[in-house]
């Protein structure tokens, strides 16, 4: 990777980061964006379905079942729009799950670029396994 798509990676990583704060949750807020050719095609953050509390944990902490991820959100607000997903870069500040791997994979989305690992792996390896590009980067350490 050159140097100026890894400054614009981590520009983008820390709009991702930013964008995170809109979420409610409060164990953990993610961040997504999705770019094609420069441009923010769609965002998301992680939180509950349209329609729904805005209340993302129970009362014992645990996040409820059908909250929905960021890349989740992302996606399906593309489905909703005029745009389409092929070829694009998907920027997320948590390492995606397999679920949203999934998701990614039927997008059409080519590059990951995600911020923060997470303890499972299973998600990063299904998109290698696809033939996407993953890249971590550390916004904060860049």
């Amino acid at each position: 990777m050159n140097d100026k798509q890894k400054k614009l990676d981590l520009r983008y990583l820390r709009m991702a980061q930013i964008w995170a704060e809109n979420s409610y949750c409060q164990r953990r807020q993610v961040g997504a964006l999705v770019v094609k050719n420069k441009m923010i095609i769609s965002d998301g953050y992680n939180g509950t379905p349209s329609g729904f509390e805005n209340v993302c944990e129970d009362e014992n902490n645990v996040t409820k079942p059908y909250v929905l991820h960021a890349e989740a959100n992302a996606i399906t607000k593309l489905a909703r729009s005029s745009n389409n997903s092929d070829g694009s870069t998907l920027y997320v500040t948590a390492s995606p799950c397999i679920e949203c791997a999934k998701l990614i994979i039927q997008a059409g989305i080519r590059r990951v670029v995600y911020g923060e690992q997470y303890r499972l792996t299973d998600g990063i390896d299904l998109l290698r396994r696809a033939g996407i590009e993953v890249i971590y980067l550390d916004a904060n350490n860049s």
